[in-house]
């Protein structure tokens, strides 16, 4: 390996300043948790050489930025030139001599500082935003022609990171998000993991085919393994024993392709100098191990969410602990994923009992749970530390503080680190304009500083990706703060960057979305269950009518709660839409978006936001409107009924056509990335089955009974409006009306069987949806907003003054 290129005096003058503290705090830290010091040591030791991580960081630069790709010169530098922490430092080029010239030094300790360098040039410089593909993608034409990119203050700029890893994903991410991608979606990802200064991701591609190997060593063949792993779309459930078989078989050419796949992301991880965290053994085992070991001390999981107790599907099989075979199961797939990858970085994760609740509550036990699950990570790699989510902690009573106590103390302090999932901001890849700015700006910032912080990392965990990018640039920016972000700069110049022009509307509609839809303090998680892809499965009397939604008055200029009354959700059998703000004021903003959207239409960021601004405040009228149905309902209001049903089965499609005008909110590459990743015609359906069932019914059914986990997935994807949730809604309603035409009861049990039997057709069907965008994103909601939203009470346009149907 060859060493890290010296830094120039001007850096080492302005390194100097921080090298004191920054030394200080490392040796602290070294001191409590000596471990940690040892594992840091190995990764500065075990890392790629400097010019293959300079390479990785051009390589991005070509990718994101080729016009500028001889503008910017990279160099890797050591951290004691950094008082031994992670940073990267900015500065006017010493040897610019014009255009073709490099005009920007970036140096940083590793290729993800540079790149993170980069990013942080480019948008506190150049005015750029950065962001997944399908929320806009990158907004670029901010940064000026080359050798004429703006200069950094002389002497340069530092940024050091507070803490050493920034991580990324949730355990489940991987099947919500990244089920169906190719190297081509996951150079991409890696790209901006880099850029947002990532260096702790989860690496979980792959590893069925090393429990392959594993299991074949005990004589357990693949058709033993048929019932083990599930489909596609459900691996990750699969891995933590919530359930086992749903979805497949794998074929082997699925098993051969994701690890050729793998080897592929680790190896681009560590040339940017990342530490990718490899799964681990907990206990899940196949059913035919214990055939083959019956002596063997096997505990039998509880159900996971099926119907019925399905055995086919649910109560997996666990290995006790404290039978010789833990251990050695867990080094060998330690050993394994070392042999087949040729690397580590030492850090595995590794959930026990995630939403499954252990079989005894005993702390001893869960104690030697812990200590073997340790032991099995250590004997295959005596450096190994144990990354776990704290999601098991919250999830279930279960966990009091004996058990949990005895969980975390059964493993040498520093040889465990605990997610604590403060940034679970997405659940299941849902769509929902969702946030708590304040509390992203603010949160890494006091954990670190609190007394007694063990704090050696920010992170995010979102189940899903690809929403709310301003949730995800200011997080990942966080990263790098070391006090509180000043939000109202902050909100101020985000409309600038992602749209690359300054347009004072827009900055004042964001205002109003950082004070409402990215103001959620009622201190609840949002899990998206809007009626149009969340449809009530209950008898309309039911369903509570009063007080549950807010005015959509567009004349309301500040946030006000005193339309928005809080309901016990004990007191109703449906889950209710989580609603934290006026609705009219974010009316209000949509406003703005559409009076000031010429300015920057031609921007990919801008439609994608004016098409989620549209789609949420669109999605919040349609539950009032059903909400109406069901009060005309009961008050026996026949005609009314019937003209707001097909109020709301008209909002379903307009939705649609809305959605089909933005490539991230399209149904088709979903389906066609599965279908991509197949070999034969059978794979094709195989897999296209696991992806549409994975975002309606999710897990079993029956005839008459809906999954237990139905609309947990669920899209607002155009394709899936017109051609599900419309559909369904239109079953419901056949129904409601059939009941006040009979004066009979509302036929719950056949609204099921019928909406159950298009579930299951839907899921099996074969018809191709789009995968580019048609229509003008502008246009159409303007429409939109024209048709639905431009009265004071756009109910009342509907239904008339006095709650007579308004003809049309």
């Amino acid at each position: 390996m060859r060493s890290a290129s010296p830094a120039p005096r001007v850096f080492r003058i302005l390194l100097a300043v921080v090298i004191a503290s920054a030394a200080w705090e490392v040796a602290r830290a070294n001191r409590r948790f000596p471990h940690l010091g040892r594992l840091r040591e190995l990764h500065r030791r075990e890392s790629s050489p400097a010019a293959e991580q300079e390479a990785a960081a051009r390589g991005l630069l070509e990718r994101l930025l080729p016009s500028h790709s001889a503008s910017f010169e990279f160099r890797v530098i050591s951290k004691e030139h950094c008082g031994g922490k992670a940073c990267f430092v900015i500065n006017n080029h010493p040897l610019f001599q014009g255009e073709g010239t490099p005009e920007i030094l970036i140096l940083g300790v590793s290729g993800v500082e540079i790149s993170a360098g980069l990013h942080w040039y480019l948008k506190h410089y150049c005015a750029a935003h950065i962001s997944w593909y399908k929320t806009g993608g990158a907004q670029l034409s901010s940064i000026p022609f080359p050798g004429s990119l703006p200069h950094v203050p002389t002497g340069g700029v530092l940024i050091q990171r507070p803490v050493d890893w920034s991580y990324y994903q949730n355990a489940v991410t991987s099947s919500y998000s990244f089920a169906w991608w190719d190297w081509d979606r996951w150079e991409k990802e890696i790209d901006w993991m880099a850029l947002q200064g990532i260096n702790l991701p989860l690496a979980f591609t792959g590893q069925e085919a090393i429990w392959q190997k594993v299991f074949q060593m005990y004589n357990i063949s693949k058709s033993d393994l048929d019932d083990f792993f599930g489909g596609p779309a459900f691996l990750a459930w699969s891995r933590m024993a919530n359930m086992h078989g749903w979805g497949g078989p794998l074929p082997q050419t699925w098993l051969d392709d994701q690890l050729a796949l793998q080897k592929k992301i680790l190896s681009r991880m560590y040339a940017f100098g990342m530490f990718p965290v490899l799964p681990a053994f907990s206990g899940n085992i196949p059913a035919a191990l214990k055939s083959k070991f019956p002596s063997a001390k096997v505990t039998h999981l509880g159900n996971w969410f099926t119907v019925d107790s399905n055995p086919r599907w649910c109560c997996t099989y666990l290995l006790d602990a404290s039978d010789p075979l833990f251990v050695e199961i867990g080094k060998l797939f330690i050993e394994e994923q070392i042999k087949e990858y040729g690397r580590t970085s030492h850090i595995y994760n590794c959930d026990t009992f995630d939403e499954n609740t252990p079989p005894l509550s005993d702390p001893n036990y869960i104690s030697s749970l812990g200590a073997a699950t340790f032991r099995g990570m250590q004997s295959g790699d005596d450096n190994a530390v144990w990354l776990m989510q704290g999601w098991l902690f919250t999830y279930d009573p279960f966990w009091e503080p004996p058990q949990m106590k005895a969980l975390l103390h059964s493993v040498p302090v520093g040889r465990m680190i605990v997610l604590d999932l403060c940034m679970l901001h997405n659940f299941a890849a849902d769509f929902e304009m969702y946030g708590v700015l304040d509390a992203v700006a603010s949160g890494p910032i006091d954990a670190r500083l609190s007394d007694n912080s063990t704090m050696v990392g920010v992170g995010m965990s979102m189940e899903g990706i690809e929403q709310n990018p301003i949730v995800y640039d200011l997080m990942s920016e966080m990263a790098f703060h070391r006090r509180e972000v000043d939000l109202k700069v902050w909100v101020d110049a985000y409309p600038t960057r992602r749209y690359g022009k300054s347009v004072r509307g827009l900055q004042d509609a964001w205002r109003i979305l950082y004070q409402t839809l990215y103001n959620c303090t009622d201190g609840k998680n949002d899990k998206n269950r809007d009626v149009i892809v969340a449809f009530p499965d209950v008898e309309p009397f039911v369903i509570q009518t009063t007080g549950l939604y807010t005015s959509t008055r567009i004349e309301s200029s500040v946030m006000s709660s005193k339309n928005i009354i809080v309901k016990d959700a004990s007191s109703d059998a449906y889950d209710q839409p989580h609603l934290w703000y006026d609705t009219s004021v974010v009316v209000r903003a949509l406003g703005l978006f559409l009076q000031y959207g010429n300015e920057v239409s031609d921007s990919n960021t801008f439609r994608y936001d004016l098409v989620d601004l549209t789609r949420q405040v669109l999605a919040k009228y349609a539950n009032q409107v059903f909400l109406k149905i069901i009060e005309s309902y009961k008050s026996n209001n026949m005609k009314q009924v019937a003209t707001l049903c097909q109020h709301f089965l008209d909002l379903v499609n307009d939705l649609d056509t809305l959605l089909a005008s933005h490539e991230g909110f399209l149904l088709g590459p979903w389906l066609e990335n599965a279908k991509g990743l197949a070999r034969n015609r059978a794979q094709e359906a195989q897999y296209e089955w696991n992806a549409r069932t994975q975002i309606t019914m999710w897990f079993d059914n029956t005839e008459t009974r809906a999954s237990l986990l139905r609309d947990y997935a669920n899209k607002y994807w155009s394709g899936l409006l017109r051609d599900y949730y419309g559909p369904r809604a239109a079953i419901y309603f056949k129904h409601l009306l059939l009941s006040m035409e009979k004066n009979e009861q509302f036929a719950l049990e056949e609204w099921r069987r019928e909406w159950i039997s298009l579930t299951n057709s839907w899921q099996s069907d074969r018809k191709v949806y789009a995968t580019t965008p048609t229509g003008d994103a502008l246009n159409i909601s303007r429409s939109l907003y024209m048709k639905y939203l431009r009265s004071p009470d756009p109910l009342e346009q509907v239904t008339g003054p006095s709650g007579k149907s308004a003809t049309s």
